[in-house]
């Protein structure tokens, strides 16, 4: 059985003391597939350290994360353009829309947004989305960039069911993680109605850690309760589910 986590941030200072140890944890427990999303330029060295540690098992992404779209967001997608054009990644990501920390910033997210969508088609490669507090934002860029050529994933996926299917009508598989474990959570309440072939399994490690690690550090082992949550909702083995959604992965990214 081979999972796959689509989204963890591997090169987080919160891993610093036991990185090597719990990547090690991850690949015994099956998480043969790490992708890495990029959150700006300083991260760049330590995510291209985690491939040279890692070469059979890292995926890196490279992008601007809405939260860090600040005053010098055109140097950094500067930094995202010449990376793109230097080497291989797998996604243009984490790219996208975040009014929970800053509203002030909707304008250059939405421009940084954009142009890193039109990076994606230029090199031919799927976007990740962050979204949080924003879905109406997101899906109004989405629908004037629509295309055969714009496709993806929705990470940490937390809408309803009927935004879910907005999101899949822009060729977006949904990004599952441990929020489909809490009781809040809500997802779980509709998610088996969604046809496994668009969703994939995540992490987004350190954050977000699934029940019964709620509120401390995440890492990619914890995966699996996220399997053994969709499991449960869809009826069928945990072998299935992490077997298609790591074939929806394989297309998304193109492995």
């Amino acid at each position: 059985m081979i999972i796959t986590d689509t989204h963890t941030h591997l090169y987080s200072e919160a891993f610093d003391a036991d990185r090597i140890e719990m990547i090690k944890r991850a690949i015994d427990a099956n998480v043969k597939r790490f992708f890495i999303p990029a959150i700006d330029s300083t991260y760049t060295k330590p995510m291209l350290q985690l491939e040279k540690d890692f070469p059979e098992h890292i995926y890196l992404m490279m992008g601007l994360h809405p939260t860090h779209v600040k005053e010098n967001f055109k140097e950094e997608l500067k930094h995202v353009e010449e990376q793109l054009s230097k080497r291989k990644f797998y996604a243009v990501g984490e790219i996208g829309i975040d009014l929970y920390w800053d509203k002030t910033t909707l304008g250059i997210q939405i421009e940084a947004f954009r142009y890193q969508i039109k990076l994606a088609k230029k090199y031919k490669l799927p976007i990740v989305i962050h979204c949080r507090d924003a879905f109406d934002e997101i899906f109004e860029v989405l629908e004037t960039e629509k295309s055969n050529d714009l496709y993806g994933i929705f990470h940490c996926f937390t809408g309803n069911i009927e935004q879910a299917h907005q999101a899949i009508s822009y060729n977006m598989k949904l990004g599952i993680g441990g929020v489909v474990t809490f009781k809040n959570g809500k997802i779980d309440q509709f998610i088996n109605q969604i046809d496994l072939k668009h969703i994939v399994l995540e992490t987004d490690s350190p954050y977000l850690a699934p029940k019964p690690y709620r509120g401390k550090r995440n890492e990619s082992s914890y995966i699996h309760m996220v399997l053994k949550k969709l499991s449960e909702l869809y009826q069928i083995s945990e072998a299935d589910i992490a077997h298609i959604t790591t074939e929806n992965s394989k297309h998304v990214f193109g492995i």
